[in-house]
């Protein structure tokens, strides 16, 4: 089965219930990528997975996901097994080394901006802001385009906010070569004049 606008609540929520049944700690997930996008209503499409960026501690801060507490994994197994998903539907993959986007950086007021759904008593999900996303999306897409671009032609951003996610990207990959790619990207998406000053 593959996630879309119609489960992806039921499998979240589903998600929940387990770590309730097994009484285990509450989990606060940072969400990015295609399954944040599609249950924030900005596409309509469907995705394999759920992206973790990040986790929320009891102190309301972020924290890195890599790796996963035992009890979350073993639900998210579960899951898999009841949802017909892949073993790994709910993956911290966008953090999951030191070349990671916690790891290395996410933008500023990240979880302020961020839009939270209660999943049950046992699972809070924060779907990052568009803005988040765009900064997300200008990096991944430069590295292999595809769905990246849909995406980001579907949040539809101004000017500034690419600038903005370009001038972020650049502290992520400060290499020549990414800025050249940034700049060829830029004015093939109608961006020419922040191509310019990048």
């Amino acid at each position: 089965m593959e996630l879309n606008n119609s489960n992806l609540e039921a499998v979240l929520s589903m998600l929940g219930e387990r770590l309730r049944l097994k009484d285990a700690p509450s989990v606060r997930l940072v969400v990015c990528g295609g399954s944040a996008l599609i249950t924030m209503g900005v596409v309509s499409r469907i995705t394999d997975d759920v992206d973790v960026v990040a986790l929320v501690d009891a102190h309301q801060q972020l924290i890195s996901p890599a790796p996963f507490p035992e009890y979350l994994e073993e639900s998210i197994r579960e899951v898999a097994i009841l949802m017909n998903l892949p073993e790994h539907w709910l993956n911290y993959d966008p953090s999951s080394d030191s070349g990671g986007l916690f790891q290395t950086g996410l933008p500023e007021g990240l979880l302020a901006r961020a839009h939270r759904k209660d999943y049950g008593s046992h699972l809070i999900a924060y779907f990052i802001d568009r803005i988040d996303q765009i900064h997300f999306k200008v990096f991944a897409a430069a590295d292999s385009l595809g769905v990246h671009v849909d995406d980001l032609v579907s949040l539809d951003p101004s000017h500034q906010e690419m600038e903005n996610a370009a001038r972020w990207c650049m502290t992520h990959d400060p290499s020549k070569g990414f800025r050249m790619i940034l700049i060829s990207m830029y004015e093939q998406l109608g961006y020419g004049d922040v191509a310019e000053r990048l």
